[in-house]
């Protein structure tokens, strides 16, 4: 049964890995089997991660990549084909957040929101897809702020996991039983990334004790084991659904 989980002889793009949830997804993957190809917009991050990758025993390639351009996502493959010859796996991790009131958000700064999280997702996943065999899988990185709000002005985030919820419902339609790849989604809750370290003295202590049922935030080994999960064939009967890791928030 524990073979079903691990993915060895497998290729695996990871988006956003420069920091944070995408280094963590990437060291995950590489200890599952995976062979890692990562992209970012900071180039100069994607060494370390790459070599956290490389301690694994695992191979690494890494470009720099923003998602939010179709061409940067069509060259990110193509890297992948050129160094491994095959692309299995793809975690759709890139993502930005602003928190800033409906009544003074900037077009400039719903778009940007929009065009990274949402169309950035749909153009990595849109790329990965002309190249995957049956049996590769799509892993979006959604939030339950798709689902429910948390006391901060977040309309263009929200809106945009809200779209990948969607997003995913619909390309596990075209492409699970058409192309046999599997489309799912992860909806995370309170983990400690870039974000956090962006919210008010308190505001995250504050929500812990009102909406999280465990009572802490996710350490990001129970995010990257749920991510390890939907790429392996421990999941291969499940495509188009939604996996809240939120330590119950969405009970509340």
């Amino acid at each position: 049964m524990l073979d079903r989980f691990r993915l060895d002889g497998k290729v695996a793009i990871v988006t956003g890995a420069s920091s944070g949830l995408g280094v963590a997804f990437a060291r995950g993957l590489a200890e599952a089997g995976a062979d890692l190809v990562i992209g970012a917009r900071r180039a100069d991050r994607l060494t370390a991660t790459e070599a956290r990758v490389l301690e694994t025993g695992r191979r690494c390639a890494s470009l720099a990549t923003d998602v939010s351009v179709v061409e940067d996502c069509q060259a990110l493959v193509e890297h992948a084909m050129n160094a491994f010859g095959r692309v299995d796996v793809l975690v759709n991790n890139a993502g930005v957040g602003t928190a800033v009131p409906a009544v003074r958000e900037t077009p400039e700064e719903f778009r940007r929101v929009i065009e990274t999280n949402l169309n950035g997702s749909y153009w990595m996943a849109q790329a990965c897809a002309r190249v995957m065999a049956p049996g590769s899988s799509i892993v979006n990185i959604g939030s339950v702020l798709g689902e429910t709000t948390a006391g901060l002005p977040q309309a263009a985030y929200s809106a945009s996991k809200a779209g990948i919820t969607g997003l995913t419902r619909d390309l596990a339609q075209q492409w699970t039983g058409r192309r046999g790849i599997r489309v799912n989604c992860l909806a995370p809750g309170f983990f400690v990334s870039e974000m956090t370290d962006e919210f008010a003295p308190g505001y995250l202590e504050r929500m812990i004790a009102q909406r999280v049922v465990m009572g802490r935030v996710g350490e990001a080994d129970e995010l990257v084991a749920a991510a390890v999960f939907l790429a392996s064939d421990a999941s291969s009967y499940i495509t188009g659904v939604t996996l809240p890791v939120d330590g119950g928030i969405l009970l509340t």
